[in-house]
């Protein structure tokens, strides 16, 4: 066998793997857009369409990250405060990414006033908005789980008036085989 046809055509005649060097392309080019730290990027594409007519706005969007705020129970107000940190951490992840991003590629964009370094300041400037923004979420999530953990304390009386009833005591069972 050919070396060309083992490394798919690409010592022969040029046409080999399309994809081969894309991820050092694309490395070379952010690196020389900024030179600062550009996190890399993985991209997940998950299809969440049901095939149901979205109704209420920009409802349907929130009503797929958090479960509806029904708390006639302990377990529902313990799934949404799980549900909430969880997708408040997830999305801090995302948004300080995206800062990291948005820095980088705005930091590539000429000063108009020439200036060293006056895109780096500029880009800092509007990222760190969105930087706070990450900051935030990731506050929200520390406070979602403070949450379930404040209604533990305050309500510790009523969980455990029914936690009791709903379990029957284990009396010690007595092992006569065991002597």
């Amino acid at each position: 066998m050919a070396a060309s046809t083992r490394t798919g055509g690409a010592a022969g005649n040029g046409k080999g793997n399309k994809f081969a060097n894309v991820g050092a392309a694309a490395g070379g080019f952010v690196g020389a857009m900024g030179g600062s730290f550009v996190p890399p990027i993985n991209v997940t594409v998950n299809n969440t369409k049901n095939g149901m007519a979205r109704t209420g706005g920009g409802r349907a969007h929130a009503e797929a990250l958090l479960p509806a705020p029904e708390f006639t129970s302990p377990a529902q107000v313990r799934n949404y405060c799980n549900t909430l940190r969880a997708a408040a951490v997830t999305l801090s992840i995302e948004v300080a990414m995206g800062a990291e991003i948005l820095k980088s590629v705005l930091a590539a964009v000429p000063d108009p006033e020439g200036r060293a370094f006056g895109s780096r300041i500029r880009a800092a400037k509007v990222a760190r908005k969105m930087q706070k923004s990450a900051d935030d979420l990731r506050d929200a999530a520390k406070n979602a789980a403070a949450c379930y953990a404040v209604f533990q304390q305050e309500f510790e009386e009523e969980i455990n008036r029914v936690r009791h009833r709903a379990r029957k005591p284990q009396r010690p069972v007595m092992n006569w085989a065991q002597q």
